[in-house]
């Protein structure tokens, strides 16, 4: 880029140099005689007529245009009384500017002088003969006097003239005439002006005027040849910005400024030929042509000024035109660099995030996953792919258009062609190797599960019938019939496996391989034991057996999942806890085989028990250390003076804000809670007893999960903070902050899951209960979050939402609304299409609220609660079942004054939330019954105590039935209690409800709030019943 900007901006100054030189130089040529020069006395001539404008209009002396018979110019020097008053400063002035006005046509032209002193004395004749020898600047043919007429004066001036003639023929050549006739004598009176008897029309105002005009006119021609070759150097000095936006707006300001000296150009053009309009062309007849002699000089110079200022006006364009379309390309080139280096980049992360997917993996799911990522990173390389041939197609057809910089854009071309090409090679290789790696793993998991089928069959066949020959025969067809069938997967050699894949083959495979041989190598010797034992009793009689003591079983053992990986459960025979096992002569030594995989299946559930409880404990260790890592590695770090400068002055005092209370979370698990769980290593029991006693500790977490919509925001403004990747580099963490900062939500939603596994290995262990109560707590710890988040986004409610208790409940709902008591309006009925709305159950009140999504992309579109209205739960009642759909309840209000008909998404969500709703209603109710009664006691004469028992019975009085009719008046507490319908519905909606409510707290936490409810309700304009009827 900066080779681009130094050979444009080089261009641009040899360009402009050679313009503004031609032009200057041409300009310079016109004006030759219009700008100040030196006489050989010194005297400087002034720029323009302008300048001495009162002098030329004082009329001290002119030049008429006539000439003398020798081609002489004619200063004629008027009658004048106020010449002696003329300073002599002024004189000269006068005199050098009308000299130069000739010189500028004929260089060596002479001159005559007319003095008209008619009216004068000889005293003013010889101070003016003696001024004009002393101040003359040209070269001076002839003085001619008109001397004074009157008879005194024109006496004195003869004899003056005669003593003084000596001295005047010395400096001044001078002839004195008596008369106007006499100058006819010497010059032609068609070069003299009417008041000495010629016929050469002159009038000196209009002259100045002229002059003032003409020479006006030059100097802003010059004007404008000044100001485009600073414009000129402007664009030659001006250096390019590095973004495409100043770049783009620089070119505005230039282009406006063109238009600008473009517009100027064009306005003195057009005074120009106004100007030359004013003079007639040259007529060739002799009898015009001394006369308009002066005009046509200056008809001409218009006329040349005018070409010249063509003549820069067609090189400024042209010179624009290529400055404009270097402009262009540079900002093209701009462009394509920008494009070049963006794809680049994710070329290069996509390589990174190729090189972190390793080649193998150590079980099927692992290599699916891998595959799985493998396959994103692949859609994304496409994507890319797909962008980089764009880009590639734009340089060529810069290339094609002639761009000043071909080579640079063919070796980006090149230069993305290939990194695309490694790409996408290196990602079907490592595609290749991982659905090698994963037919490997296929074939070791096939025969592992051979081997536990396998084992399967032999740990269940009957061995009491197999003592007679048919028993044994129906035996040895089931192994054989077995061993047809997975003979593949049981009789292959490692070696040629180690063949096949030698390609992707690691020493973790290697091991792999070994460890399925072994247990190859041993089930085949069990099958090859086994069948020689049944072909012996097949080919001898029946023969008496020894029959052992039988082995009672405990009652509820199950067998081992390695014996029955596809057939489930295996039910009880009749005679499983009387089984006998009867030793044959050549079954001893296969005993402790069977032994031990009977032994496995006893035990198998208190191991995967003491299985759960270590992942509890170990996962809880990594967990403590992950949150001290983070804590030392990022949340000190942002305290530490050497890691300032680094960090955006924005985040500086915002740590709390970034990470909570992620402290308190540390020193809670650290101190108190991982200790707990230690202590249970040698009491498994005790585990949901952990649980319990810290569940008020846990609270800490609603207040991290609400603060974490909070959190991510001011990571997404900050995480490419170079702050952030110095402290991951320090780290050595391959994920960036945020990743680490969802981890307690991230456990706190694993307890739940654990403490489920734990439940189902513990069906009859001691602590059971505790276990059941711990996970009632966790799932109702993560309810109460999940709620408190979805406040959080409620906007509008004026007032405090604490003042309306706890949360209890929150959901979407399709809502109908009716009015059945005052003005109703029509349209109230004439709703079809439910609205949507987000409720929210306090303690006191039900809030009606509707979701909005504020307007953004991906993880900026956020969604929020808009508030319409709510209901105080001291004047609702409900009704359970509406005709319709199941799913549907009624919130009536105010004796029925406002009826809500509420569809709930599931039936389990309205089972929850009718059984929370009856139960605030119960416990209002048994509020109310205690206040009466006290009210009772105290004031019983007061008679709206008896009135206001009846208004809250009836507030509270709930509804089972579909007809209007048979709804239930004042409703009693025996009425209100929770029948064995609703608590089986509760309980079997709490368990289905538990993977929403993880489901629900990561993705609020994860995705700013984004929730999976949507609003059907129709656009404002046409709805058929407004918001403003719920507020």
């Amino acid at each position: 880029m900066l080779g681009l900007d130094c050979s444009v901006n080089g261009l641009v100054v040899t360009l402009m140099i050679l313009l503004m030189v031609v032009m200057m130089m041409r300009a310079l040529q016109v004006l030759i005689h219009l700008v100040p020069t030196t006489t050989p006395r010194g005297t400087t001539v002034p720029i323009c007529a302008k300048d001495i404008s009162d002098s030329l209009l004082k009329e001290l002396a002119f030049l008429s245009g006539g000439r003398g018979k020798n081609n002489d110019c004619i200063i004629t020097f008027p009658e004048n009384a106020k010449f002696k008053e003329v300073p002599e400063d002024v004189f000269k002035k006068v005199l050098t500017y009308l000299t130069s006005l000739a010189r500028k046509r004929v260089p060596d032209t002479k001159f005559i002088i007319i003095l008209d002193r008619r009216l004068d004395t000889w005293a003013s004749v010889k101070i003016t003969l003696q001024r004009i020898a002393a101040s003359f600047p040209g070269n001076l043919h002839l003085v001619m006097v008109l001397r004074p007429t009157s008879f005194i004066q024109r006496t004195f001036t003869d004899i003056g003239f005669r003593f003084s003639q000596d001295d005047f023929i010395l400096k001044l050549p001078v002839v004195m005439l008596s008369s106007v006739s006499d100058l006819l004598n010497y010059i032609d009176e068609k070069q003299l002006t009417p008041e000495f008897g010629g016929t050469l029309e002159y009038c000196h105002s209009e002259w100045v005027i002229f002059r003032t005009a003409i020479e006006n006119f030059a100097l802003t021609v010059k004007e404008i040849a000044q100001i485009l070759q600073s414009f000129g150097t402007e664009l030659a000095e001006t250096e390019l910005p590095d973004d495409a936006y100043s770049i783009e707006r620089l070119l505005k300001v230039r282009t406006e400024k063109y238009l600008q000296l473009k517009e100027q150009i064009k306005t003195v053009t057009k005074e120009g030929n106004v100007l030359l309009k004013t003079f007639e062309v040259p007529n060739s007849k002799d009898s015009k042509e001394e006369s308009s002699q002066e005009q046509s000089g200056d008809w001409e110079t218009i006329q040349r000024l005018l070409a010249q200022l063509h003549d820069m006006e067609a090189a400024f364009d042209e010179f624009w035109d290529k400055h404009q379309l270097k402009m262009d390309q540079y900002v093209q080139l701009w462009r394509f660099e920008q494009n070049f280096l963006e794809l680049k980049d994710a070329v290069e992360f996509l390589m990174e995030q190729h090189a972190a997917i390793p080649s193998t993996g150590d079980n099927v799911a692992d290599v699916k996953q891998k595959l799985t990522e493998l396959a994103t990173l692949d859609e994304m390389s496409k994507e890319l792919i797909g962008k980089a041939q764009l880009v590639i197609l734009q340089g060529h057809q810069l290339a094609a258009n002639h761009h000043y910089a071909v080579d640079l854009i063919c070796q980006r071309c090149n230069e993305l062609r290939h990194q695309t090409d490694v790409l996408s090679e290196e990602l079907k290789a490592k595609e290749k190797k991982l659905n090698k790696t994963l037919e490997l793993q296929n074939r070791l998991r096939q025969a592992l599960l051979c081997c536990d089928e396998g084992a399967y069959l032999l740990a269940n066949q009957p061995m009491d019938k197999c003592q007679a020959k048919e028993g044994a025969q129906r035996a040895l067809y089931d192994i054989e019939k077995f061993l047809d069938v997975t003979l593949p997967n049981l009789k292959y050699d490692p070696r040629v496996l180690q063949r096949e894949f030698e390609v992707i083959l690691t020493p973790e495979l290697k091991a792999q391989i070994q460890a399925v041989q072994v247990k190859l190598e041993s089930i085949r010797s069990m099958f090859q034991n086994r069948q020689t034992c049944f072909r012996k009793l097949t080919d001898k009689h029946s023969r008496p057996i020894q029959l052992v003591a039988p082995r009672p079983e405990l009652p509820g053992r199950s067998k081992s999942p390695l014996f029955s990986p596809r057939h489930g459960k295996i039910k009880s025979r009749k005679n499983q806890n009387s089984r006998k096992i009867e030793v044959m002569h050549d079954y001893q030594e296969k005993r402790n085989s069977l032994q031990y995989f009977i032994s496995e299946n006893d035990d198998s559930l208190h191991v995967l028990k003491r299985h759960v409880i270590n992942e509890l404990i170990e996962t809880e260790r990594v967990y403590v250390e992950e949150l001290f890592v983070v804590l030392v590695g990022y949340r000190a770090e942002m305290d530490n003076p050497e890691m300032m400068p680094l960090m955006p002055m924005s985040l500086r005092t915002r740590k709390d804000v970034l990470f909570g209370n992620m402290p308190e979370i540390y020193e809670f698990h650290k101190r108190i809670f991982l200790h707990s769980l230690e202590s249970c290593l040698e009491a498994p029991q005790r585990v949901g007893f952990c649980f319990l006693e810290r569940r008020n500790d846990f609270q800490i977490y609603e207040k991290y999960c609400q603060n974490k919509p909070r959190s991510e925001l001011l990571w997404r403004q900050h995480s490419e903070s170079v702050f952030f990747m110095e402290c991951q580099k320090k780290l050595d963490h391959k994920l960036g902050l945020d990743s680490y900062l969802l981890k307690p939500v991230q456990r706190l939603t694993k307890y739940q899951l654990l403490l489920k596994e734990l439940l189902k290995y513990s069906a009859s262990c001691e602590g059971v209960h505790e276990l059941q109560e711990a996970l009632e707590a966790m799932l109702d710890l993560l309810k109460s979050v999940n709620d408190s988040m979805h406040q959080t986004a409620i906007t509008g409610y004026d007032g405090d939402l604490s003042d309306l208790g706890k949360v209890l409940m929150q959901g979407s709902f399709s809502v109908w609304i009716s009015h059945r008591k005052g003005a109703t309006k029509m349209k109230d009925f004439a709703r079809f299409k439910p609205m949507q709305r987000h409720l929210f159950l306090y303690e006191k009140a039900i809030v009606f609220c509707k979701r909005r999504n504020e307007h953004g992309d991906g993880r900026e579109k956020t969604p929020f609660y808009s508030f319409k209205h709510h209901l105080k739960m001291t004047a609702v009642g409900i009704t359970e079942n509406v005709k319709g759909d199941s799913r549907k309840f009624e919130i009536w209000y105010s004796g029925r004054e406002e009826v809500y008909v509420l569809q709930a998404q599931t039936m389990e969500s309205k089972t929850a939330w009718l059984n929370e709703i009856r139960k605030i209603l119960i416990k209002q109710q048994e509020v109310g019954r205690v206040e009466n009664q006290q009210r009772n006691q105290a004031a019983e004469a007061v008679p709206s105590v008896s009135q206001r028992t009846e208004g809250m019975q009836q507030r509270v009085s709930i509804s089972s039935e579909e007809n209007e009719s048979d709804r239930t008046s004042p409703g009693t507490a025996d009425s209100l209690t929770l029948s064995s319908q609703s608590k089986t519905r509760k309980s079997s909606s709490g368990t289905s409800l538990t993977a929403e409510l993880r489901d629900n707290l990561e993705e609020w936490v994860n995705s700013s709030f984004l929730l999976a409810c949507s609003d059907t309700e129709e656009e404002d304009g046409s709805q058929l019943v407004s918001d403003d009827t719920l507020k």
